[in-house]
């Protein structure tokens, strides 16, 4: 599984690199804080698949890089080969690149 670090994220971002972004937690937790990703909480994550782009790199984050690393799998039973794990999700975003960004 192809993973890829917050700082990693952050200089994705930064240099406006085309990417998209999926954030894999559910709703409640996405609108305490999120990342600016499309939101698809886990458990729909098959069904709504065809959000998700097949033809540039797809970074998928959670709270601790648990669930994200799920839907990779998910995902590329679905026959997806461009996604990429956060690891250590938005915990390791607040940590490393964000303090001040709430999580719960």
């Amino acid at each position: 599984m192809n993973e890829v670090t917050v700082q990693e994220l952050k200089n994705m971002i930064d240099n406006q690199e085309d990417f998209q972004l999926i954030d894999v937690r559910e709703t409640f937790e996405y609108e305490v804080s999120n990342l600016g990703g499309l939101n698809i909480p886990l458990a729909g994550i098959v069904i709504e698949s065809d959000k998700i782009s097949k033809d540039k790199p797809v970074i998928i984050q959670c709270r601790s890089g648990k669930r994200s690393a799920q839907a990779v799998m998910l995902l590329e039973q679905q026959g997806f080969d461009n996604l990429s794990n956060l690891q250590g999700g938005i915990l390791a975003w607040k940590e490393e690149i964000d303090p001040e960004l709430d999580v719960y």
